[in-house]
């Protein structure tokens, strides 16, 4: 005899709701319970309030972006994709805008016009929320899933989606609770580290540039004294180090090898539309007549980062640029091309945007999102182990498995 519930969704984040309202859709009497007062705490601080919620690349493109683990997510992203998120968002009040590097957003750039939207599907799909209950445990009867354990009693259900998040921002909630549900029943956990994370440099200098953000510069991971990947874009220099769009698609890249003891550095390139030689030209015509190093400077970079240059360049300030030798202006050059900062670690998993590790893929079946342990237990999101770069793909990732693992719950 079937329960009353037949699909109980544990965490009302993106995943969460996508999780519960596509279960909902197909019939599916749907409970979510959320440990905090409040849904979607940690959606309302994406894109620093604004909410980036996908992109414009292609499926193919997403795929390729969460490797080397992204086909697991083709029949996810095939199911549920970014037209079928507008499409929801829109049907419930949300217009959607594309910005710079494929990034959409909401119209009114407020994360809570996301969240009101899809509060409001789930609401109207049927989905009972319940707020302010901790799932403690996984409730177990013979072998079977039964439901969930909660502070003060237990939930019976069907189907147990986990949609928990990861284990970053834990004053919203996401404090891996799903991992330790998970591991209880026999699943893996792949340790927790941080992702799309800022950077901390040794270089002192740093601490005076703090709120200087650059556009249309290039990154570029430099490991073992390697260049492995490049990254170009916005950045923005943090009170200990870097941070911004393209230094934390690069993080992704250098926690490893700084968990590794491996020498990182992050060369910036700020004029990586001109070539070296064509730089060199350029200064070449422009350094003449009267004017000082340090106001001609100030034509080429943000006004507190000249500084920083006449510093590492050994420039005197009043020098006049018509003064300045071959040596000095090559050495200019070398620093507008090349400015390296030597990277000694990361901010702590709790300043983390998404958390790396988690369930392991090969845990999950992915054309369901269903344990390949347990029957009737399924994952959503930031839990299983997978991320992606910056630019919305992680929360395109979260949407897209909490609408399959919901429907695929559904439907069993």
């Amino acid at each position: 005899m079937s329960r009353l519930i037949k699909v109980l969704v544990v965490g009302a984040g993106p995943a969460g709701l996508l999780a519960a309202g596509s279960a909902a859709r197909m019939g599916a009497s749907v409970r979510l319970v959320e440990r905090n007062s409040s849904p979607g705490a940690k959606l309302l601080i994406t894109g620093k309030g604004r909410c980036n919620i996908s992109n414009t690349a292609s499926v193919k493109e997403f795929v390729q972006a969460f490797a080397p683990d992204g086909r697991f997510l083709y029949r996810a992203f095939s199911r549920f994709f970014r037209e079928d998120l507008i499409e929801v968002l829109e049907d419930n009040g949300v217009q959607v805008k594309v910005e710079r590097g494929g990034r959409l957003f909401p119209a009114g750039d407020k994360a809570a016009d996301v969240l009101a939207a899809l509060l409001s599907w789930t609401k109207r799909a049927g989905v009972e929320l319940r707020t302010g209950s901790r799932c403690t445990g996984l409730l177990m009867r013979e072998s079977t899933l039964a439901g969930i354990k909660i502070t003060g009693g237990t939930i019976e259900a069907d189907r147990v989606i986990l949609a928990t998040g990861g284990a970053s921002y834990p004053r919203t909630g996401s404090t891996g609770d799903g991992y330790g549900l998970a591991a209880s029943v026999g699943h893996t956990v792949a340790v927790p580290t941080p992702s799309l994370v800022p950077l901390v440099a040794q270089e002192r200098f740093v601490r005076d540039l703090e709120g200087i953000s650059l556009r249309n510069v290039r990154a570029t991971a430099i490991l073992n004294g390697h260049a492995s990947a490049s990254e170009t874009g916005e950045m923005v220099f943090t009170a200990d180090g870097l941070s911004g769009p393209i230094i934390l698609t690069l993080s992704r890249l250098v926690v490893p090898h700084l968990a590794a003891g491996e020498d990182v550095v992050i060369s910036i390139d700020l004029k990586p539309a001109i070539p070296e030689q064509e730089l060199e030209q350029r200064l070449i015509r422009e350094m003449i007549g009267r004017q000082t190093i340090k106001s001609y400077l100030r034509t080429l970079l943000p006004a507190r980062l000249v500084p920083v240059f006449m510093m590492l360049c050994k420039l005197d300030a009043d020098k006049m640029i018509s003064h300045v030798s071959a040596e000095e202006r090559r050495g200019l050059m070398h620093q507008l091309k090349d400015l390296r900062f030597v990277i000694s670690s990361v901010r702590p998993l709790d300043e983390a945007i998404v958390t790396a590790g988690g369930i392991p893929t090969k845990e999950i079946d992915p054309l369901t999102m269903e344990s390949r342990l347990l029957p009737g237990l399924y994952f959503a999101g930031e839990v299983i182990d997978i991320d992606g770069p910056t630019g919305g793909y992680n929360l395109q990732a979260a949407f897209s498995t909490g609408w399959l693992a919901g429907m695929s719950a559904a439907s069993t």
